[in-house]
């Protein structure tokens, strides 16, 4: 248990410094100083209050007007610090926030990105579950949990900082407790409250652990459900016609419905162990009004001290030990704050493996130095390690067009990946030209955005001018809606399949790439249309080599030759 307290610090630790020692530090050093500064200033505003009642009280007990007044005025003055003190220690805690989770925002999508670490974190068998979440999500929480727990009104800090300004007041006003001991004489404890309060304080905070530890895989779990949940929702808005066509709305119910029993039931438990909790911490914190009110009333009834004494010595029980009982009092933040930094550790993790990954002599080995396309003694691995194929030798001369013929399954797709990159299973050798090459897959993938975004994937869209990529929409039969360029939709709903592939088609006539790739690119159109884009890349002036993978027999009057993957033995 201590190993695993421990690993948490480091973590968090390791995920919290860099922003501090980064670019931005000064901005963020500055301004986690203030907020130190106003938390301290709340903590010394707070004793200064605990000082107040005791003489606003005594003026009460003595019936002294003019006392009252002053301790009028006083509160008053007072209050209007501690205002101002607490408005602007939350006003920059949020601007530190928000500072913060941009930069790590930008960090976390710079690693998910690089290296295509958003492609590979899905292929292992232990892939990292939602890393979108995590981005979006997980970094919120870790920025607002980190500055709460550690600097904010109720932070550790703070608790550190009101024990040490209490503890001196309470052993002060708190006087001594004689305990009799009969024929023995007694024992006289010095500060007793003090005692009292460390005591209190303690065992509450060990039963607090005992009771809410299942509480930080339950918060894991949750956060996975709930992103689970939330991603077959949003699969459903992006599929709406192919579930509409086939009428699958029982279906997705059905999915909605196991995604959110596990959801559900998750959340039962978490609920029956805050109960737990809230039922220790309610009465634990209702004690802890009136218990210090209990041990110091004999003295007050005895007259040794005045109602003031009483109050402060009340108040200020109270502050220590809500001190003390900063676990008990902040369990459940912590516990969901744990999972946030194991979830953010692990995204880290695995995306710096990929990248050193990366790094490394790679058993498929890419050269981007030569021309066409050569691929020699390629073996091609699953995630799991067993072979698919391990007998590809192939070589496609610069402005040539190769058809990749084969049964489903026999690892066309796969193929394809291993070429650009994206599959890292195997072992080979595969040399490619030098120039720009293209992907074209069976769905193209439309990004969010004005049709001129669209189109111009993965370049800027103000590289090409207004006529070029009217004459290519018109080229490939996409005319209609050459008038539409800055017009933004959710192109991939609005456009059918054979409509987004002939938009990959002019992708393709508009940033020339010197090497095609096609995954059954045409398959969603008719025979005379893929005549047609395809003899528009035969003929294109720039001449590119074309690799396409294809199931049509037709497509082989527009390839040069055939090179059949026959199933693997």
């Amino acid at each position: 248990m201590a190993d695993g307290k421990q690993r948490f610090l480091r973590d968090a630790w390791r995920l919290a410094w860099p922003y501090f020692k980064s670019e931005e530090r000064w901005v963020a050093r500055g301004l986690l100083t203030a907020v130190i500064v106003l938390s301290l200033l709340s903590v010394a505003l707070n004793v200064r209050f605990n000082t107040w009642y005791k003489e606003f009280y005594d003026a009460l007990q003595n019936l002294d007007e003019h006392e009252f007044w002053k301790q009028i005025a006083i509160f008053s003055g007072l209050a209007a610090v501690n205002i101002g003190v607490g408005v602007y220690q939350v006003y920059l805690t949020q601007m530190l926030q928000i500072r913060w989770r941009r930069w790590l925002t930008r960090r976390y999508l710079d690693a998910w990105l690089s290296h295509r670490a958003y492609y590979r974190m899905q292929l292992d068998a232990n892939a990292t579950d939602n890393p979108d979440q995590r981005i979006s999500d997980d970094l919120e929480r870790f920025t607002r949990q980190s500055l709460a727990l550690s600097v904010g009104p109720s932070s550790f800090m703070s608790a550190i900082v009101t024990f040490f300004s209490f503890l001196t007041v309470l052993w002060t006003i708190s006087g001594s407790l004689d305990i009799p001991l009969g024929s023995l004489g007694s024992i006289t404890i010095p500060g007793y409250m003090v005692w009292v309060a460390l005591i209190y304080a303690v065992g509450g905070t060990w039963l607090t652990l005992k009771i809410g530890r299942p509480l930080v895989p339950l918060s894991f779990a949750q956060q996975r459900f709930e992103a689970n949940f939330r991603f077959s929702l949003v699969r459903l808005r992006e599929n709406t016609e192919s579930i509409a066509f086939y009428r699958g709305e029982a279906r997705e119910h059905g999915i909605f419905d196991t995604r959110f029993g596990q959801l559900l039931e998750n959340f039962w438990r978490i609920m029956k162990r805050q109960k737990l909790i809230n039922w220790f911490s309610s009465s634990y914190g209702q004690i802890a009004i009136i218990f210090p009110y209990f041990v110091a009333a004999p003295r007050y009834f005895a007259k040794e001290i005045q109602m003031g004494d009483l109050v402060q010595i009340g108040n200020t029980f109270n502050q220590l030990q809500t001190s003390l009982s900063f676990i008990v009092n902040n369990y459940a933040e912590i516990a969901e704050f744990q999972s946030v930094v194991q979830r953010l550790t692990t995204f880290e993790e695995r995306a710096r493996e990929i990248a050193t990954r990366a790094e490394e002599p790679q058993a498929i080995d890419i050269d981007r130095s030569g021309e066409g396309l050569s691929v020699e003694n390629l073996a091609l691995d699953l995630p799991d390690g067993t072979r698919l194929r391990s007998d590809v030798t192939l070589d496609v001369e610069p402005q040539s067009a190769v058809l990749i013929s084969g049964p489903t399954g026999s690892g066309k797709s796969t193929f394809l990946r291993a070429v650009s990159g994206l599959w890292p299973f195997g072992k080979g050798r595969i040399r490619l030209g030098s120039g720009t090459a293209l992907f074209l897959p069976q769905k193209p993938y439309l990004p969010l955005g004005t049709l001129r975004n669209a189109i111009l994937y993965p370049n800027a869209a103000d590289t090409v001018a207004d006529h070029e990529l009217a004459e290519a929409l018109d080229s490939v039969g996409m005319g209609a809606i050459g008038s539409e360029l800055d017009t933004e939709d959710n192109w991939s709903l609005r456009l059918s399949l054979g409509e987004q592939q002939r938009l990959a088609f002019a992708r393709v006539l508009l940033l020339r790439p010197s090497l095609v790739f096609l995954d059954e690119a045409s398959s969603a159109l008719d025979e005379p249309a893929e005549a047609r884009l395809y003899k528009l890349l035969r003929d294109a002036p720039w001449h590119p080599t074309l690799v396409s993978v294809g199931h049509r027999s037709t497509l082989r009057e527009f390839h040069d030759k055939v090179f059949e993957l026959a199933p693997a033995a």
